[in-house]
């Protein structure tokens, strides 16, 4: 499956390691993600996410989620889904 653009981070909170994305596709629990922008690209996969501080297991084109980020990302670093983590 090749990458496809799903959004783009539009916040980092350091303090809790979280990321505020914007979403232009959907997005589910599950679902693997790979961040583009910085000097280390990664991937992880969803395994919680909220919408207003409240906990979802899925989101729609449009919404911005928070998620728990495993390495620092910054404002305007663009979000791809990808194929699972093997």
């Amino acid at each position: 499956m090749p990458e496809k653009s799903i959004g783009e981070v539009s916040n980092y909170f350091a303090h809790v390691n979280a990321a505020a994305i914007k979403l232009k596709s959907g997005l589910k629990i599950g679902d693997t993600i790979k961040f583009k922008g910085g000097e280390n690209d990664f991937e992880q996969k969803i395994e919680s996410m909220q919408i207003d501080h409240k906990p979802v297991t899925s989101a729609k084109k449009g919404d911005e989620i928070g998620i728990l980020v495993k390495q620092h990302v910054r404002k305007g670093y663009k979000v791809f889904k990808t194929q699972a983590i093997k």
